[in-house]
C-alpha cells in the first residue's frame, strides 16, 4: 500500500462517515477491517436510493477502470431517468477484488435499495461479476456490455482485424442490425464462412454467449434504452469527464460530487422543459396530444418519431381467429421489413414482433399503425409506461399521512425524500419567475425553517429530559433509555404528531395558494403593460 492510498483512502472514509451523520439516508458500507489497509467501500446517498424506488427496473454496473487503467478502482451502479439521463444508484471502491468481493459489493448495494431486484442489469463479461448477479441477482435478466463485447472481439481477433479491414464493418452490422434470430444466425454462418473463423475459439464461445448480448435476443425484456445510438469509448457515461484515468483518491469525493451536482442540474432543465414548454406536434392525432401532456420531452420526443413512422406504414389482416387479428405490417416498398402485430381489438391489447415496447417501454410504430386502422384514436394505459411519464417521481398511492405510518425505517425515508423534493421543487420554479414571487418564497422559506428548527428543538429537549426521567445512561456514544411509556401513551402521542404534520401541512398549502396568486397578478400585469405597449406602437406608427 503506497502512503498516497492510504491518505487518499482515509480521506474517502472519512467523508463518507460525516455525510452519513449528516443525514441518516446516506449509505455506506466497508468489507474487512477498514482501520488497517485500505479495504472495498461502496456508498449511496439518499437520492440515489431514492431515484432507485423510482427507476429501479433496469440497471447498469461498471467496472471500465480495468479498461481505462485508472489509478483507482472505481465502479458504479447507475440507470436511466425519466428523461433517459444517467441516474446514480450506488458507488464503490473496489482495492481488493475477488468473487467474494464482489458478492459481498452487490449484497450489500441490494440491502441499501430495500432489497429491491432489478428487471434487467448490464455488466461488463468480467468472470467475478457474472458469479456475482447469478447469485445475488438470479431473477434478473443479465446482458453483457456491447461495447466491452465487440472491444474483446477487437483483442482476440487482432489478426483478422489487420488482415480484412472490412471484417469489423460486416461483424457490427450482423449483431446490430439483425431484426429477427433467423437473421442473426444467418448472418453469422455467412460472416464465419467468409473470413474462415467456423473454428475460431473465441467466436464458438460468444456464439455461445449469444442470449447474453445479442440484442435480437434480449428484446423481450426491459432495458429502458430509447436510442439505438451506442457508446463508442466504454466510458462511464455518469461520470464522463469528472473521473478518469487520471484521478487519483484523494480527489476522487470532490469529482463525485461535481458529477453528481452537474447530473441534478440537467434533470432539472429536463424537467423545467417539460414542464414550461409545448412540443410542436406533427400530427393532428389525438393520441399525439395526449402523450404529449403525459410524457417527459425525451420519452415524447421518441414517442412522436414512432407515430409520424407509423403514417408511413400499412397494415393488412392475414389472420383472424376471433379475439386474436393477426396483422402484416410494413413501410411501402420494404416488404422485406415487415412485422407482425397480433392484436385483441376487446383489450385493445397487441403485441409486435419488434418488441420495441417490451424491450424499451415506448409503443412501436408497427402496434401504432394498427391502432390507426382499427379506429383506436387514444393511447391505452397499458402502453403508457409511469416510468417514462411526468409523474416518474410520484409514489403513487403515497400522501403525507401514509408517509409516516406504512413500511419500513429506510423505505419511509426515501419516500418523505422523494415527496418533500417534488413539493420543493414546484416551490422554487415557481419562486424563481419574477423578483416579487422571489421575495415571497424566500420569506415563507425562511419561516417554514424557523418552525422546522423549533420543532426540532423541542423534539430534543422532550426526548433528552425523557431520558433523564428514566435513567438514562451513556454506552459507547449511544444513549439508552429506559421504556416507560404505555402502548396509548404512544398511540396519544403518534396521533398529536400527526396532527401536527397535518397543521404544517396545511399552512405550507396556504404559502403555495398564496404564491399562486401573487404570480397571477403578475401575469395579468405583464398582459396589460403588453397591451399598452402595442397600442402605443400602433399610435407612434400611425
Amino acid at each position: 500500500m503506497t502512503l498516497g492510498i492510504g491518505a487518499g483512502y482515509r480521506h474517502v472514509l472519512d467523508h463518507l462517515k460525516h455525510l452519513q451523520a449528516e443525514n441518516p439516508d446516506f449509505y455506506y458500507a466497508t468489507q474487512g477491517n477498514e482501520e488497517f489497509a485500505p479495504t472495498n467501500i461502496f456508498w449511496a446517498d439518499a437520492a440515489s436510493r431514492a431515484n432507485y424506488s423510482c427507476f429501479w427496473d433496469a440497471i447498469t454496473f461498471d467496472t471500465s477502470f480495468h479498461i481505462h487503467q485508472c489509478k483507482i478502482p472505481f465502479a458504479s451502479f447507475t440507470g436511466l431517468n425519466h428523461h433517459g439521463q444517467p441516474v446514480l444508484f450506488g458507488c464503490a471502491l473496489l482495492f481488493n477484488e475477488s468473487n467474494a468481493a464482489y458478492i459481498w459489493l452487490f449484497q450489500t448495494w441490494l440491502e441499501a435499495m430495500s432489497g429491491k431486484h432489478p428487471i434487467s442489469i448490464t455488466t461488463g463479461p468480467g468472470r467475478y461479476v457474472q458469479m456475482a448477479v447469478a447469485q445475488v441477482l438470479p431473477a434478473s435478466r443479465h446482458r453483457y456490455c456491447m461495447w466491452s463485447i465487440f472491444r474483446e472481439t477487437e483483442d482476440n481477433l487482432a489478426f483478422v482485424y489487420q488482415s480484412y479491414p472490412t471484417f469489423e464493418t460486416e461483424f457490427r452490422k450482423c449483431v446490430d442490425e439483425s431484426e429477427r434470430v433467423e437473421e442473426f444466425e444467418s448472418r453469422w454462418e455467412s460472416l464465419m464462412g467468409q473470413y474462415c473463423l467456423t473454428d475460431n475459439e473465441w467466436l464458438r464461445s460468444m456464439h455461445t454467449a449469444r442470449h447474453q448480448w445479442v440484442p435480437v435476443y434480449m428484446r423481450d425484456t426491459f432495458f429502458g434504452e430509447l436510442s439505438s445510438t451506442k457508446r463508442i469509448d466504454g466510458r462511464n457515461s455518469y461520470f464522463y469527464g469528472f473521473i478518469d484515468a487520471t484521478t487519483t483518491v484523494e480527489v476522487l469525493i470532490e469529482q463525485y460530487e461535481q458529477a453528481v451536482a452537474s447530473w441534478h442540474e440537467k434533470e432539472l432543465k429536463a424537467d423545467d422543459d417539460t414542464t414550461k414548454t409545448t412540443p410542436v406536434l406533427k400530427t393532428s392525432s389525438a393520441m399525439e396530444k395526449q402523450a404529449a401532456n403525459i410524457y417527459t420531452r425525451k420519452t415524447f420526443m421518441k414517442f412522436q418519431e414512432e407515430l409520424v413512422e407509423s403514417l408511413v406504414n400499412s397494415a393488412t389482416e392475414i389472420e383472424d381467429s376471433g379475439a386474436i387479428i393477426t396483422y402484416h405490417v410494413a413501410k411501402s416498398g420494404a416488404e422485406n421489413k415487415a412485422h407482425i402485430v397480433k392484436l385483441n381489438s376487446v383489450e385493445r391489447n397487441a403485441m409486435c414482433s419488434c418488441q420495441m415496447f417490451e424491450f424499451s417501454g415506448i409503443i412501436c410504430r408497427h402496434i401504432l399503425t394498427v391502432f390507426r386502422a382499427k379506429n383506436i384514436l387514444r393511447l391505452p394505459a397499458q402502453y403508457i409506461h409511469h416510468r417514462w411519464s411526468r409523474k416518474a417521481k410520484i409514489v403513487a398511492g403515497m400522501d403525507h399521512n401514509t408517509l409516516s405510518v406504512a413500511g419500513t425505517a429506510r423505505e419511509l425515508s426515501t419516500l418523505r425524500y422523494n415527496k418533500l423534493r417534488q413539493e420543493a421543487m414546484k416551490f422554487v420554479e415557481e419562486g424563481a419567475k419574477s423578483v416579487h414571487a422571489y421575495k415571497f418564497a424566500m420569506t415563507a422559506m425562511m419561516e417554514a425553517a424557523k418552525k422546522l428548527n423549533a420543532e426540532k428543538h423541542q423534539a430534543d429537549e422532550a426526548r433528552h429530559g425523557s431520558i433523564m426521567a428514566n435513567g438514562g445512561t451513556h454506552s459507547h456514544g449511544r444513549i439508552e433509555p429506559k421504556p416507560s411509556q404505555s402502548t396509548e401513551e404512544k398511540i396519544k402521542k403518534i396521533q398529536e404528531l400527526r396532527a401536527e404534520l397535518e397543521r404544517t401541512y396545511q399552512q405550507s398549502r396556504v404559502y403555495q395558494t398564496s404564491l399562486l396568486e401573487v404570480l397571477k397578478d403578475i401575469e395579468d400585469h405583464k398582459l396589460i403593460l403588453s397591451m399598452k405597449v402595442h397600442d402605443a406602437r400602433l399610435v407612434l406608427g400611425g
